[in-house]
């Protein structure tokens, strides 16, 4: 009797675990919006074609998971207890079709990823200029403790935690760190790049519409990590418009002195513009990791590649 009691209490617990597997899948699901899984939902050309490489990919892989995870299913419902009818052969030995079937079918899918990834490499090479009948729009990014500092050479100002340009331009992004090794990365618009002191490294993207897209460096960096991060906004040209008059009104002006302030280590600092930084400034660092013979041609570079070394 207990014996039939516990069989029935199994089958129907049995029944009751996929409806919560399911409504929780539901749950964490709702967690994938626009906002929450920017990969999932580009805003780019360049990120566009990551995702379908993505979902293609994945598509591949399914070719094998899901049989396996079917069959598994089969052999655990075909072979259970309560059918009698079932062979058990305990000393069944290798099926060379079983095994054909188990060793050609993954390496011709690993053929067919190596292939599709060996293409999509060169043909989103972040280096390689986008196709566009206007001109790209300019930036260099330096990464520093824990913030992202972003120079604008066609229009002579800076901003700290904040980028910006124009939506219908393509944006080209020259990279280098000034402090510890540091990833950039705009999940809506495309991957990453890894930002390295005494390197340039270069990223070029391209918004389809004005928007607000979040920023980050996803390489673990020390204790201010988590908040380095920058909302980068793709604009109309009367919204940049806007924007590049007030970066152009700030007070505040990046000479040598205040980026030595500016590269001491802040957390979560806030949003600031600068409406000129110190010439060269970008050059500046990537020289401040190179072997250096005599002396610094300027005061400022003198203080750039030593005082804040």
């Amino acid at each position: 009797m207990t014996e039939l009691t516990n069989s029935r209490l199994f089958r129907r617990v049995a029944r009751t675990v996929p409806l919560f597997l399911l409504f929780g899948s539901c749950l964490l699901l709702q967690g994938c919006g626009v906002s929450n899984a920017p990969v999932l939902f580009p805003k780019g050309p360049i990120a566009l074609a990551e995702r379908d490489l993505l979902f293609t990919a994945f598509g591949l892989m399914m070719i094998v998971a899901i049989p396996a995870i079917a069959l598994t299913l089969y052999f655990v419902w075909r072979y259970r207890r309560a059918n009698e009818a079932s062979a058990y052969t305990p000393d069944w030995e290798g099926s060379w079709k079983v095994e054909t079937v188990i060793w050609l079918v993954p390496a011709i899918i690993i053929i067919a990823l190596g292939t599709l990834v060996w293409d999509a490499t060169h043909r989103l090479d972040p280096y390689k200029p986008l196709a566009s009948d206007k001109p790209a729009f300019k930036v260099q990014a330096i990464a520093l403790d824990w913030k992202w500092l972003f120079l604008y050479p066609e229009l002579g100002a800076a901003s700290v935690n904040e980028l910006a340009f124009p939506a219908d331009r393509p944006l080209n992004i020259e990279i280098t760190s000034d402090t510890v090794m540091n990833s950039l990365m705009i999940p809506a618009l495309g991957g990453q790049i890894y930002a390295m002191a005494g390197m340039r490294s270069e990223l070029n993207l391209l918004a389809d519409e004005p928007g607000v897209f979040t920023g980050r460096n996803t390489m673990f960096s020390g204790n201010g990590f988590a908040d380095q991060h920058f909302k980068a906004h793709a604009m109309s040209e009367a919204d940049f418009t806007t924007w590049k008059d007030k970066i152009s009104g700030s007070a505040d002006v990046l000479d040598a002195k205040n980026y030595v302030e500016l590269h001491k280590q802040s957390v979560a600092n806030p949003v600031s513009y600068y409406s000129s930084y110190e010439k060269d400034l970008f050059e500046l660092i990537l020289r401040k990791y190179a072997p250096m013979v005599g002396p610094h041609e300027s005061e400022a570079a003198e203080l750039i590649c030593r005082g804040a070394a």
